[in-house]
């Protein structure tokens, strides 16, 4: 029987599908950025992109995190609660700063773990556990 290796809980498929949909998230917060037309559809676009993210970056193992320590992981994973909780009156300008600043950043981030192998078991990426004994 094959085994599926794993990180955490997660497979290493599942951690790559996760860091992919961060990458593509923050792909598409950069598109709706990059005219100088901040709409208020655009700031609903990134508003709830950024909060994909933040539902995302929840689920990554803190081992795989700690590689990048630069980047406000846990910040991050509650993004959403800020920004569609009580505390949603997030200033446009602080939306468009973390869409132009901070989303570059963490797509760096992102893409040097995946650089490293995270989530395809290459150098940098999270041990995996022993199989277990028969």
């Amino acid at each position: 029987m094959t085994r599926t290796p794993v990180v955490g809980a997660a497979s290493r498929r599942d951690l790559e599908d996760r860091l992919d949909e961060i990458v593509r998230a923050c792909a598409a917060i950069e598109r709706h950025v990059a005219t100088d037309d901040a709409t208020e559809l655009v700031l609903d676009a990134v508003r709830m992109r950024l909060v994909e993210i933040g539902a995302v970056v929840a689920t990554l193992p803190a081992d795989l995190t700690a590689v990048e320590p630069e980047i406000p992981w846990a910040r991050l994973a509650g993004v959403g609660d800020r920004l569609t909780g009580r505390r949603r009156q997030v200033t446009e300008s602080v939306l468009l700063w973390t869409a132009r600043v901070d989303v570059p950043r963490l797509c760096a981030a992102v893409e040097r773990l995946r650089a490293r192998g995270a989530g395809a078991g290459g150098a940098g990426a999270p041990e995996e556990p022993p199989a277990p004994a028969d």
